[in-house]
């Protein structure tokens, strides 16, 4: 009986089973209790981080520019990793009285891990800023921002590190900058700031003493176009922001002159660039394959070299030279681009020389005539200047100089044949004079003309010009139009052959007789000629109404233009 009733009662569990629970479940508020506490180091761990963060932040920018730093808005998060962000950062320089910060932040953000965020200096990988903007304060006045000392060795310190008990206290390895505005102040009285616009900017290599590594993207304004620049900057010398070194390559793509009043085409340039901030050693090449003139019309390849000096601390641009080609011409050109009195645009000043040229360009580049009234070889030097102004170029441009023109031709028949038949008369063939005159084999024949010139108002006006052919020899002075609506020149001419000797028949034997009075300084003839009407109906004919006093050319040359300024030294 005994042994049946054994056989039948339940089993019991095995002591190992209950063990095993008991061990889970006190896994599991082990789990629980460990959970808990990480919330709960977690909640005290970013409550203390975000204003440790914050003030590490502020005391950094406050080291770094020896400046008052505001910083608005500062937010924490933990969703994916150690983010923040802000705004409303602004930084006012110690030693200067400004009324907007040097430095102000629409917006911030940036991301950094859990592991490094406590030691020192905190290392960040990228930050983000939208709306910056940069008000430097006038020249005169940069002397007293925040100065970067030397380095001192006896002391530990690195090139670039400030000479201060606080240091540096996060660094960033890379900044990606969008919509900001850099302003350079003026105490000038009557000129605005210079102000440059960037539309994106990404700098890496951010460290106390270290040079930044750049691409910039900008929106140029006149002309309109965009600026890819790539390169190095700094490190920044807050002390003396000109001498701030700076080297890179940069491209100027689809900029459209048309945004200049008087001229158009549509511009590219690349080039490469060296230097400080005020002293910018720029050498580069553009193209501009429809290069125009409002006056004309007539787009023209455009290609230029240049060599120049940028004072990158004001806009100012000293060319050393500019190599252009314009068609088939070679002209070169030295001078300056300068902010102008008051501060609205620029001042332009060059010295030109136009060498192995072609007439028919330049007539062909700013007169609406077609074809150009002349063709020939051409040699020219002139000061040119263009002040500023919101009228076309053409109204505005100044030029004055000096002009040769070799073996030209006139392209309107009309005007050829009357030069022709001046010619042949001049050397007493008036038979061949007459069969020009009446549509025989054209004479074709090649002039030269050199003199003083001024261009201004869209309006040509030459002084001491000397005309020349086979046979005669004409001194003038006129104004011509670049629309080619006015001819008004008035002179005298000298011929080889006596009066009598330009006709024939009855008229030359009557003619004998005034021959003395018209023979005058060692000429066969000396008569006042006009030429005046249009470019496509121009009139020659005897000036005998005109007083002696307007019949003499004038000798004197015109007042110079203002001068380029000196370039500063490289």
């Amino acid at each position: 009986m005994e042994e049946r009733s054994e056989a039948t009662s339940p089993a019991a569990p095995p002591p190992s089973r209950h063990r095993g629970r008991r061990i889970l479940v006190w896994f599991a508020v082990f789990l629980v209790f460990v959970a808990a506490g990480a919330f709960i180091a977690a909640d005290i761990y970013l409550h203390r981080a975000a204003p440790i963060l914050r003030t590490r932040i502020i005391n950094t920018l406050a080291t770094r520019f020896d400046s008052r730093v505001e910083l608005g808005r500062f937010d924490v998060s933990v969703l994916r990793g150690f983010e923040v962000s802000g705004g409303g950062l602004k930084i006012y320089p110690n030693n200067l009285d400004m009324e907007k910060p040097l430095f102000s932040v629409d917006s911030f953000s940036f991301h950094t891990g859990w592991q490094g965020l406590f030691q020192s200096p905190t290392h960040i990988g990228l930050v983000r800023i939208s709306g910056l903007d940069i008000n430097m304060p006038p020249k005169d006045q940069r002397k007293d921002m925040p100065r970067l000392q030397q380095a001192n060795p006896q002391a530990g310190q690195e090139p670039g590190q400030e000479a201060t008990k606080r240091k540096i206290e996060v660094l960033v390895d890379e900044l990606l900058i969008d919509n900001a505005k850099l302003v350079l102040g003026t105490d000038k009285p009557g000129k605005i700031p210079l102000e440059f616009d960037i539309a994106s900017l990404r700098m890496t290599s951010v460290g106390a003493g270290q040079p930044m590594q750049f691409h910039a993207v900008l929106t140029n304004p006149r002309p309109v176009g965009n600026i890819d620049s790539t390169g190095t900057f700094g490190p920044y010398l807050t002390a003396n922001p000109g001498s701030t070194p700076v080297a890179g390559v940069y491209q100027f793509s689809h900029a459209d002159l048309g945004s200049l009043k008087g001229i158009g085409g549509t511009l590219s340039s690349t080039g490469k660039y060296q230097g400080t901030l005020n002293n910018i050693v720029v050498d580069g090449q553009t193209d501009t394959p429809n290069f125009s003139l409002d006056t004309a019309n007539h787009p023209m390849p455009l290609h230029t070299k240049f060599h120049a000096i940028v004072d990158g601390t004001n806009g100012d641009t000293y060319l050393q030279p500019v190599d252009a080609t314009l068609g088939h011409s070679h002209i070169l050109a030295r001078g300056d681009v300068v902010r102008a009195e008051g501060g609205h645009g620029h001042d332009i000043r060059l010295d030109v020389t136009v060498d192995h040229a072609r007439i028919d360009d330049m007539l062909q580049l700013g007169v609406k005539t077609t074809p150009p009234l002349m063709t020939g070889a051409l040699t020219l030097h002139s000061s040119f200047y263009l002040p500023p102004g919101k009228v076309r170029v053409t109204d505005k441009l100044q030029l004055q100089g000096h002009f040769q023109i070799m073996n030209a031709h006139f392209t309107n028949p009309k005007i050829q044949a009357k030069v022709d038949q001046l010619s042949l008369r001049g050397q007493g063939k008036p038979d061949e004079a007459n069969q020009e005159m009446h549509g025989g084999d054209a004479a074709n024949a090649a002039s030269t003309m050199q003199g003083d010139f001024t261009l201004g108002g869209s309006k040509l006006t030459i002084a001491n010009l000397v005309y020349t052919v086979p046979g005669a020899n004409i001194d003038m002075d006129g104004v011509y139009s670049l629309d080619g609506k006015q001819f008004d020149f008035h002179g005298k001419a000298r011929l080889d052959a006596h009066i009598s000797q330009m006709v024939t028949g009855w008229k030359s034997a009557l003619l004998k007789l005034a021959d003395p009075f018209f023979a005058k300084n060692g000429a066969g003839t000396e008569i006042p000629i006009s030429v005046t009407g249009t470019n496509s109906d121009p009139h020659f004919g005897l000036d005998f109404g005109r007083k002696d006093s307007d019949q003499k050319p004038v000798r004197s040359k015109p007042a110079p233009l203002p001068a380029p300024a000196t370039p500063p030294q490289r």
